[in-house]
């Protein structure tokens, strides 16, 4: 089954009513800003030669929320979170949506935005951990 996209307004709005947000970038990318609420379980890590698997993604996120949780994945652009959102419906999640266009916007081939991101269209931003919500915090409860 295909998980269903959102638009960052949609997560938006469905945040206010159960959802919650879970940012798979980077570390690094998280904070330097993520939407207002959001947990940091990122797919890949940023090093040395640049973005390698999370190997304890999915053990993660399987330890802090339960199968039926209500999860809004978002990213950077969008690609990111097709993948994460992928993994986690593999593993038994049943109540994931995808946010298209993720933190920054997704352009196409000639550099046009497509999709607005978060901070594009200014929607509610933090650049502090949401509290118990960072990946170290989240990791502690594996």
């Amino acid at each position: 089954m295909a998980v269903k996209r959102i638009s960052p307004e949609e997560a938006h709005t469905l945040m206010g009513d159960g959802y919650t947000y879970l940012d798979v970038r980077s570390v690094p990318e998280y904070n330097q800003g993520h939407p207002e609420g959001a947990n940091n379980a990122p797919l890949l890590h940023m090093g040395a030669g640049g973005m390698a698997p999370n190997p304890e993604f999915v053990a993660v996120v399987q330890a802090n929320f339960a199968s039926d949780a209500k999860l809004v994945i978002g990213c950077k652009m969008g690609g990111r979170s097709q993948q994460a959102a992928m993994q986690l419906e593999a593993a038994g999640f049943t109540n994931l949506l995808e946010m298209r266009g993720g933190w920054s916007g997704q352009a196409d081939a000639m550099g046009r935005m497509v999709d607005k991101g978060w901070s594009t269209l200014g929607l509610p931003a933090a650049t502090a951990a949401t509290p118990d919500g960072s990946w170290d915090e989240l990791k502690a409860k594996k």
